[in-house]
């Protein structure tokens, strides 16, 4: 009796690559591969993966993928594995990068209105932050964006409210700041800040922080309590002065031509699940802010407390807020003000 030879891997392979590739998918179903999505974004930011943020923006990244059926694939690459901060803000603009989340002091090189929601001891609380970047004044800003060819989802995203730590002693009013050498973003609003409260303030991108502490290049910095925690600054930093000095948030951009050029179904996905994020993520941040103080306490960081008083005392004498309001100009000033009510 005649025997049939057996079927052997390489027999299998030579087989198939005879077949059109529909072939082969409908001869193993179960080897079909999935099709690529039509459009890939890449989504670079400067946190690490443990901050809520990225967990917020994975989930986004996961519903966009569902939501669309897998036409639409969000690519997060966190903890500045594409650059620091001006190199994604360039990057975004050139295309290289479709989706970057700027601080507000950061993208205000680009569109200095971002930087108004910055100003020092502006805001009291979040009723008046929410009510200024949801409303008129955030639409202004991001009118400003599309100027410079950058598309903004509705809702920002939070990074907190900005606090003082150092490595030499701890902050409890303006004149402990004079001639400290602090660490602020790379903008002109953190810059005059502290100059203005006669600090000696060096700009330097994030990815740099942890480094120019550990080695004494600065000795002191100022962000939320959530990047003091995520990026362990605490490592680095003896005392917290809680002085609530400038809020920030993160505005999401996407490169202009990128956005134009997804169809209006995939639009309507991806900025709908980039808003309702934003939104978890305010209420995750704030639920993790409740905790935060002990929980970095323990770690051996020292906390006080640092009343404004003084410190807004020491930026109207400097002529901080006259400079500001110039800047920006009465029109942005009277936005913020309607909420955050009379800022100097």
């Amino acid at each position: 009796m005649k025997t049939t030879p057996s079927l052997t891997r390489r027999s299998l392979l030579r087989s198939f690559s005879l077949l059109p590739a529909a072939g082969v998918a409908s001869a193993l179903p179960g080897l079909a591969l999935a099709a690529a999505p039509e459009y890939s974004f890449k989504y670079g930011n400067n946190l690490p993966v443990s901050h809520p943020l990225n967990v917020r923006a994975n989930e986004v990244a996961a519903r966009i993928a569902s939501e669309s059926k897998g036409r639409m694939e969000i690519k997060v690459f966190p903890n500045n594995q594409l650059g620091g901060d001006t190199d994604m803000l360039a990057q975004v603009r050139s295309g290289g990068l479709e989706i970057f989340n700027p601080g507000t002091m950061v993208i205000a090189t680009l569109a200095p209105i971002s930087a108004i929601t910055a100003v020092g001891f502006a805001f009291s609380d979040y009723d008046q932050v929410w009510g200024a970047v949801d409303g008129k004044l955030g639409s202004s800003i991001r009118a400003a964006f599309a100027k410079v060819g950058l598309y903004t989802f509705d809702k920002m995203w939070d990074n907190g409210f900005r606090q003082i730590t150092t490595s030499t002693k701890p902050v409890q009013a303006a004149a402990d700041l004079e001639g400290m050498k602090i660490r602020v973003p790379v903008s002109p609003m953190g810059i005059s800040l502290f100059k203005s409260l006669s600090a000696s303030p060096t700009s330097l991108q994030f990815s740099e922080v942890y480094s120019a502490l550990q080695t004494k290049v600065v000795d002191a910095q100022e962000n939320p309590l959530a990047i003091v925690q995520t990026a362990k600054l605490f490592e680095v930093q003896k005392f917290c002065s809680l002085t609530n000095h400038s809020w920030d948030g993160y505005h999401i951009v996407v490169n202009g031509r990128a956005w134009r050029g997804l169809p209006d179904d995939l639009k309507t996905i991806v900025a709908r699940a980039f808003n309702d994020g934003a939104l978890q993520q305010r209420e995750d941040l704030r639920q993790l802010n409740k905790n935060l103080q002990a929980e970095l306490s323990a770690k051996g960081l020292a906390f006080n407390q640092a009343p404004s008083d003084s410190f807004r005392a020491a930026l109207q004498k400097a002529g901080f807020y006259a400079e500001w309001k110039a800047k920006f100009g009465d029109e942005a000033w009277a936005l913020l003000e309607a909420t955050a009510g009379k800022v100097s």
